[in-house]
């Protein structure tokens, strides 16, 4: 008779575990909950990507770039077409010239492009406003810089910027402020007063801005987009972030744009070179010709506006209470006259006893505060939301 034995792997044969430069970091609240509602069956209008395709024409575009063999590398900074569309875009929208060669960068979504702003200008004692509730890779990437985090909540209630707390935020260590419009995960947009004010405080100091707007083209009700591009006074000290991933139904992709004055561009492209070099060249291609129409964007707003609306009209007859939707493609509610569970239990339990996944605002805070709001994400087919509207009607 044999009996099994357990070899015991050489003492060398071990893996050394350096210091987590993340140590808080876990899974994203957006994997949890996807992968929970893929479990249960749930109808997920959690994570913040679209269900329906995007336009074939733009498919097409790629792939006949593909068929003429621009499939080698394209100058670091992106194809000088792509470029010089979107300078021609901005200008036309905000009445700001960037110069395509030395001013206009080409990423790898916008995630690259807010990392690789951070690291161009961010170093070790150097301090960055951000205003939460905020997307989940601003915090990460401001520490992997070697920068310290400095939080300024939004007004409660409403998440409009509260430009004391901003000011009193500022200090000579200060060396960029994060600002999202449309807002990821509140809905609320940016307007030109609120630039202008920004603009009164950042003037006598050397803070830089970084821009995220990458819901630039989902603003409703008639309202414009206010971009930092078109403010020359923050455009002359910000990156402006872009995306084309979320403006064309292509979140996959990973393709976005950052626009900043020569001096920032040269800076942010010494990082960028290292940390992706350069960003698909077939897709930049087909963007550059898709771009010729400006239909496909300048449409968009009227698009997401009726998905907004449907859902909203739907969820008005539930206990939740609606909070405005004023850009992006989302919709935070007020659950509380439906339960009193923390928001983290509360998007569990919706998802595996009603069927609908959402997001706990929660996820975006350090401290996970809770305030009885959760995030639904409506750019899905009709029949996606009112699948989940009558899941929802339950409530």
């Amino acid at each position: 008779m044999t009996t099994a034995t357990t070899t015991a792997a050489p003492a060398s044969h071990r893996t050394p575990l350096p210091p987590s430069r993340l140590p808080k970091v876990g899974t994203t609240i957006f994997t949890v909950m996807s992968a929970l509602a893929a479990e249960r069956g749930a109808v997920n209008l959690g994570q913040g990507f679209p269900d329906f395709e995007g336009d074939p024409a733009l498919v097409d575009a790629v792939g006949q770039a593909m068929r003429e063999g621009l499939n080698q590398y394209p100058p670091m900074a992106g194809v000088p077409a792509l470029r010089e569309a979107v300078s021609r875009k901005i200008e036309a929208l905000y009445g700001r010239h960037y110069d395509a060669n030395t001013e206009i960068t080409v990423t790898a979504g916008a995630t690259q492009a807010i990392i690789t702003c951070i690291l161009a200008v961010v170093g070790p004692g150097d301090e960055v406003i951000v205003l939460e509730p905020n997307y989940d890779s601003y915090v990460p990437n401001i520490e992997l810089a070697g920068g310290t985090v400095v939080r300024v909540a939004l007004q409660a209630g409403t998440f409009r910027p509260d430009f004391d707390a901003i000011a009193a935020a500022i200090t000579p260590r200060t060396r960029a402020i994060l600002v999202n419009s449309p807002h990821n995960p509140s809905a609320t947009i940016w307007r030109q007063a609120d630039f202008d004010r920004l603009a009164e405080i950042l003037r006598p100091t050397d803070a830089l801005l970084i821009s995220d707007e990458v819901y630039e083209h989902m603003v409703y009700d008639g309202e414009p987009h206010a971009s930092a591009s078109a403010h020359p006074e923050l455009a002359a000290r910000a990156f402006v972030v872009s995306s084309f991933g979320k403006t064309f139904h292509v979140t996959g992709w990973k393709i976005g744009t950052v626009a900043a004055p020569a001096p920032l561009t040269a800076e942010f492209r010494k990082v960028h070179q290292f940390n992706v070099f350069t960003v698909n060249t077939p897709m930049q291609h087909g963007l550059a010709r898709y771009l010729a129409n400006p239909a496909p964007y300048l449409e968009l707003p009227a698009f997401y506006q009726r998905k907004r609306d449907l859902f909203r009209a739907g969820l008005a007859s539930t206990r939740f209470r609606l909070l405005p939707s004023e850009g992006s493609y989302f919709q935070v509610v007020d659950y509380s006259a439906i339960s009193s569970l923390p928001e983290g239990e509360f998007c569990q339990w919706l998802t595996t006893e009603i069927g609908v996944a959402a997001i706990p605002l929660s996820a975006f805070y350090d401290d996970g505060r809770n305030q009885g709001l959760a995030r639904f994400c409506y750019a899905k087919k009709d029949e996606t939301l009112q699948a989940a509207l009558a899941r929802l009607a339950k409530l």
